[in-house]
């Protein structure tokens, strides 16, 4: 299909895993228009290098005609905020000519051709891929990705994928909408980010399609059914199938624990890690100071605690008489916070 246009949403300490998957997403696609969603801004001094990146357009979310921006942001932390606007950019893209219109996770590495995407956009209106596509065996399985499942959403949002036509673009603009509004990390009270949402997109609109191919959106949490293997003929493979692309979530912090739990002993997805890790070096931006975000401290350069941004996205009065929550002074609203202990 002509006219792909591909994107991921980041902030600005994410731009190592962003030049990750722009360069393995331009090493199989080179005809894909690559897109990079900032939602930050830089530090003092720092000048993204587009040309460097692998990216062909930069957007700032703030860019994206949401209303009230500023305060629209404060309600959210960085990964509410990344994936909120993951919605209006979406929309954004199909109604500026986009054939179709694929979203990557900035974590997301791609080993071979997504052929089976671009097959399926020329007759499903939107593509998913479930977080598992086989029951689990183990009762550790079954807390972990069945029931994690019902709790975070049963298709992974690190991908998806919609062709410009009616249900692609009318599921373009139901999604921008509940994200603006719900793009909230509050598992109990039914939300998870943008997750949950799509759950109800295959009663919602018609010719959805959903990938079962073991080769894709390969994770720690379905690396159990869907074993590394890598053959004589160097070729990658995932659940015997060739492996078109994997997902390094978290591979810092609780991810790696996860890939260990779900290996089973096998090697071969720590050579994937190593290479991953190798990747990330060679596309590390220079001066991006360790966990830099904008929009996560007041101008004092306080951090902005979550409970402020409950806060302020929860009660009306709030945000009716303080018009501005970054303010500054004793008439602002974090002044106010202090005032009433909110912590």
């Amino acid at each position: 299909m002509p006219g792909i246009h591909c994107f991921t949403s980041v902030s600005c300490s994410y731009l190592d895993r962003a030049g990750v998957m722009a360069e393995t997403v331009r090493r199989h696609h080179p005809n894909w228009t690559l897109w990079l969603l900032l939602s930050d801004d830089p530090p003092p001094g720092f000048r993204l290098d587009l040309a460097a990146s692998g990216f062909d357009h930069v957007v700032n979310s703030r860019d994206l005609e949401i209303g009230d921006y500023r305060s629209w942001a404060f309600s959210h932390d960085v990964v509410e905020l990344c994936t909120a606007v993951k919605g209006p950019m979406m929309h954004k893209l199909l109604a500026e000519g986009a054939d179709a219109v694929v979203y990557l996770d900035p974590d997301i590495a791609v080993f071979a051709p997504l052929i089976h995407v671009t097959a399926m956009l020329e007759r499903h209106s939107v593509i998913l891929t479930p977080h598992v596509t086989t029951p689990e065996t183990t009762l550790g399985g079954i807390h972990d990705n069945e029931i994690g499942s019902l709790k975070h959403g049963v298709y992974n949002l690190g991908f998806v994928a919609v062709r410009s036509c009616g249900e692609g673009k009318r599921f373009a603009a139901w999604w921008r909408d509940r994200l603006i509004q719900f793009c909230r990390d509050d598992v109990a009270n039914g939300l998870f980010t943008d997750q949950r949402w799509c759950d109800l997109v295959p009663a919602l609109f018609r010719d959805v399609g959903v990938l079962h191919d073991p080769g894709y959106n390969v994770a720690s949490w379905n690396l159990g059914s869907r074993p590394i293997t890598i053959g004589p003929d160097g070729v990658i493979r995932a659940g015997g199938e060739p492996l078109r692309f994997f997902h390094f979530t978290k591979v810092n912090s609780v991810g790696e624990s996860m890939l260990a739990r779900y290996a089973y002993g096998d090697t071969e997805v720590f050579e994937l890690l190593r290479w991953y890790r190798q990747r990330l070096k060679a596309n590390a931006p220079q001066g991006i100071p360790d966990r830099w975000w904008a929009y996560g401290t007041y101008s004092d350069g306080t951090p902005i605690p979550r409970s402020h941004r409950l806060t302020w996205r929860d009660r009306l009065d709030v945000r009716t008489h303080f018009k501005n929550p970054l303010t500054p002074g004793i008439q602002g609203f974090q002044a106010w916070c202090a005032a009433e202990g909110i912590t």
